[in-house]
C-alpha cells in the first residue's frame, strides 16, 4: 500500500490500534510496531496503551494532552512521564484529585505506584496526599504556594472569575505572577496557585480558551 495515502487515512481517522495498523499494511503485528516507532507515534496513557496516533495529529491543550473517542494522549510521553511533568511544573504541587481532573482518570487506580518514585514527593494532606517535585529546592517553593493557596478559599467566586477571565483575554501572554499582580487590588486574596488551580479545573487554553469560556 501506498505509504502517504495510508498516512493521510491515519490523520482521517485520528486514533487506531496496532492491530488495524496491520490490517492496513498487510503485514505481521512486529512490522507493524517497526512502523510506530519509525513515525514517532504517541500512544494513549489510558487503554492499556492500546491507542496510537501520528504525532502531527494531537491538539493539545495547556497540559500538554489531548483525548479523543475516550483515548487519552500525552506529549510528555506514558503515565508516569506525564505525572512527573505536571506535578514538578505546577506552581504549587498539584493533589490526587487535581490530577485526577486534569489526566481524566481514578488517581487511585494509579497514584500509588508512585509512593517511591525519587522523582516526586508525597505529603499527607487531610485525607488523601499532595505531590511535589523530588527537587528540594523546587519542592519548598511548591509547598509554600500550596500553604498559600490554603490560607484562602479554594475556589474563586462568580464574580472573581469573571475578572480573572477578563485580565486573561487582555494580557493572554501573562504569567501567573503578572495576573496576580494585575488582579490583587480587586481581588485580595490572590495568589498564583489559585489561578492555576482555576485555569486547570476549566481546560483554558490561553485567550483562545478564556474567550470560549466567555462566550457561555
Amino acid at each position: 500500500m501506498d505509504i502517504s495515502r495510508l498516512l493521510r487515512k491515519l490523520r482521517r481517522v485520528k486514533i487506531f490500534t496496532v492491530i488495524e495498523l496491520a490490517g492496513r499494511l498487510s503485514c505481521s503485528i512486529p512490522t507493524a510496531r517497526r512502523r510506530l516507532r519509525d513515525w514517532n507515534t504517541y500512544t494513549s496513557y489510558n487503554c492499556n496503551g492500546r491507542y496510537y496516533t501520528l504525532p502531527d495529529v494531537p491538539e493539545f491543550d495547556r497540559n500538554g494532552l489531548w483525548r479523543c473517542r475516550g483515548a487519552f494522549f500525552s506529549r510528555h510521553g506514558n503515565l508516569k512521564q506525564t505525572v512527573s511533568s505536571l506535578v514538578t511544573t505546577s506552581s504549587a504541587g498539584l493533589s490526587g484529585v487535581e490530577l485526577d481532573e486534569i489526566l481524566g482518570l481514578e488517581g487511585r487506580s494509579f497514584l500509588s505506584h508512585f509512593r517511591n518514585d525519587l522523582g516526586l514527593f508525597r505529603e499527607r494532606s487531610g485525607r488523601g496526599y499532595v505531590w511535589f517535585s523530588g527537587d528540594g529546592a523546587v519542592r519548598k517553593r511548591q509547598q509554600r504556594a500550596r500553604e498559600q493557596m490554603a490560607s484562602c478559599s479554594t475556589a474563586l467566586s462568580d464574580a472573581e472569575a469573571v475578572l480573572l477571565l477578563v485580565e486573561l483575554v487582555r494580557n493572554p501572554h501573562s504569567t501567573l505572577d503578572e495576573l496576580t499582580e494585575l488582579l490583587r487590588p480587586r481581588i485580595p486574596r490572590l495568589c498564583p496557585a489559585l489561578i492555576e488551580q482555576f485555569l486547570h479545573s476549566h481546560q483554558l487554553e490561553g485567550k483562545k480558551g478564556a474567550s470560549n469560556l466567555l462566550a457561555h
